[in-house]
């Protein structure tokens, strides 16, 4: 049975979303400098392009690498284009673009470009504008996903719980890490995903109490816990998900209670997700379980964060986090034990915030 088409996507509703935002913060522009920014506000996919968003106009500027796939891409809303096939022909289309619009001050994504990179556009770009530095406004508006982005992180959920599904086979068969970590890439690959979403973390044994362990040739042993961390991108957009296997019979009584405990850890923090939840409230809920087990000390990172064209999105949760959940909001809630020389316990599902709670988008068994 064929899948069904994804849901559109809704570029041309954004850009108001954004001028809105600007007009609050008494900015008359942005440059839009963040790839997947500018992805999200108009669906352009290159590795090269700046973003113009001005009250009465937008225009991407790009080079000619991306002249015929900025047209497709951007087919449909009100967005020109220009292309600059040199560096110097790229500083003078920006800098008309913007002498044209008679703006004194112009918003810079501050969060996507260098110092240097400012040095330049201070001076060559925009030598008659005031650079004003803007933080988090386009992220802002991505923070709560629309039908097509969830139906794409959906989608790319369900690619990792297949490769899972897959790979779980090879388990027994005494694979390295490494191994491991490309057959997941691979199957994700096969089963429809751009690639996959991040690098994928295998950590088997002693090395599963690093929570960022990269793959290493060391082989999978019986009785050791193996953390998988990894997903697969559809479409631009990512999924988030971490299990912990084993083959055979976890070797020690301290290893099977810490998979005990971290499961209802990552359990009450899934239950605590909810609209106009505080981030910080559902990092408590998953800590204090940890904490009465004796372990809170071995949980050493937040639990969890937004994740959509980028893998570590707002908004956050964890003990630090200001921001609040709300309907529409896509997170993870990833608690873990780690004890060295010993071995670790992750387990994290991603979940899309709603009225009453939230809807798992990762549906691979925890109990492997």
């Amino acid at each position: 049975m064929q899948a069904a088409p994804p849901t559109p996507m809704d570029h041309a509703a954004r850009l108001p979303r954004l001028r809105d935002s600007l007009e609050r913060e008494g900015l008359p522009g942005l440059v839009v400098a963040g790839l997947a920014n500018i992805r999200y506000l108009t669906g352009f996919t290159g590795s090269a392009g700046l973003l113009f968003v001005l009250r009465d106009k937008a225009l991407l500027l790009t080079d000619g690498r991306y002249s015929t796939q900025a047209e497709e891409q951007l087919g449909g809303l009100d967005v020109d284009i220009e292309i600059g096939l040199s560096a110097a022909e790229r500083t003078r289309l920006g800098r008309r673009i913007v002498e044209g619009s008679r703006v004194g001050r112009l918003g810079l994504e501050a969060a996507h470009v260098t110092w240097a990179a400012q040095q330049d556009f201070a001076r060559e770009w925009f030598p008659q504008v005031e650079l004003i530095p803007a933080v988090g406004l386009v992220e802002g508006l991505r923070m709560s996903k629309d039908p097509g982005e969830i139906d794409r992180i959906a989608r790319a959920a369900a690619v990792a719980d297949a490769a899972l599904a897959e790979a779980r086979a090879l388990l027994a068969g005494g694979l390295t890490e490494a191994e491991l970590a490309l057959a997941l890439d691979t199957a994700m690959r096969r089963l429809g995903a751009d690639g996959p979403a991040f690098d994928t973390i295998v950590a088997a044994g002693t090395n599963a109490a690093e929570p960022h362990h990269r793959p290493s040739h060391r082989s999978i042993g019986e009785g050791e816990p193996v953390v998988l961390d990894f997903g697969a991108a559809v479409d631009g957009y990512r999924s988030d998900m971490t299990r912990t296997v084993w083959v055979g019979d976890l070797a020690t009584p301290e290893l099977r209670r810490a998979v005990a405990v971290v499961a209802e850890s990552q359990a009450a923090g899934v239950a605590a997700v909810a609209d106009g939840v505080a981030g910080a409230e559902v990092d408590r809920a998953c800590r204090a379980v940890i904490a009465a087990a004796g372990w809170g000390d071995r949980f050493v990172h937040g639990t969890g964060h937004g994740v959509g064209l980028d893998i570590h999105e707002a908004p956050s949760v964890a003990a630090t986090s200001t921001d609040t959940l709300h309907r529409g909001h896509v997170v993870t809630v990833e608690p873990g034990v780690y004890l060295p020389g010993v071995g670790g316990v992750r387990i994290e599902d991603t979940v899309v915030v709603t009225e009453a709670g939230c809807r798992p988008l990762t549906m691979t068994p925890k109990d492997l």
